[in-house]
């Protein structure tokens, strides 16, 4: 009797740790599934708040600045749910909900400033297809507008393409100030090889072809007249030896 007493025990024990250790790792799963949407609701707020933030380096337009914080909105609002007993995240929802609120204000969206060094600009063009493919991922779910995503994203892509042109052309400027023909030529080139290569036509490209056209037409009437001007003087200077070289002798 003691026995079959001891044994249900043992058994009843077993079943006991069995399970607590079922729940254990069933709230560590749980956790860690926790923890895991946490971690992705802050890379998009992070992803996010950086295209804010390079909102005075980035034209953008009333719709796409609505889209990006309202984006950062749900992303809170999801943290909160998950962290609910969390003062920061309650306040930060809190102010983003402001954000909402409050008019946007937005400069020309069409302007554009190009960084100083080569590390702003490919900051700025890394934040640019950043706001790509948020608008991107929005409009799959439903949240953008077909014809506004189709809109913001040409708008975007054009802003691409200028960011890329006006670039190649600051640089060709640079480079022929420093009487760097040859590279001013090929940044020149670049930047006409980029226009050529688009699909579509407009007043800036037209514009922007004829610009670069025009430099690279500068360029090749100085490097002719160099050229004429440096077999004039080798001419010359071959003309001078064979002077000396069969000149009379002079007796003495």
């Amino acid at each position: 009797m003691i026995v079959s007493i001891i044994i249900m025990l043992i058994v009843a024990l077993i079943v006991i740790a069995l399970w607590v250790s079922a729940v254990q790792q069933h709230k560590e799963k749980q956790e860690a599934e926790r923890r895991k949407e946490l971690t992705k609701q802050k890379k998009i707020i992070e992803e996010a708040e950086d295209i804010l933030v390079n909102n005075t380096n980035i034209p953008m337009s009333e719709h796409i600045l609505r889209v990006i914080q309202q984006r950062v909105y749900e992303a809170l609002t999801a943290m909160v749910q998950l962290s609910s007993t969390s003062k920061e995240l309650k306040n930060r929802l809190k102010d983003a909900k402001q954000r909402l609120e409050n008019p946007v204000e937005v400069g020309n969206s069409d302007a554009l400033v190009l960084p100083d060094n080569d590390k702003q600009l490919i900051a700025l063009i890394q934040s640019i297809k950043k706001l790509r493919t948020v608008l991107r991922s929005e409009h799959s779910k439903g949240k953008v507008d077909s014809q506004l995503f189709a809109t913001e994203d040409k708008r975007l892509e054009k802003l691409q393409l200028k960011i890329n042109v006006e670039s190649q052309i600051k640089r060709g400027i640079s480079a022929r100030s420093a009487n760097m023909v040859g590279s001013a030529r090929q940044y020149f080139e670049k930047a006409l090889a980029t226009l050529s290569a688009v699909a579509y036509s407009d007043d800036y490209i037209a514009a922007k072809k004829n610009e670069v056209e025009d430099y690279l037409e500068a360029i090749s009437t100085e490097l002719k007249a160099s050229n004429a001007t440096a077999r004039k003087k080798k001419a010359e200077q071959e003309q001078d030896e064979l002077d000396v070289l069969f000149a009379p002798k002079k007796k003495w």
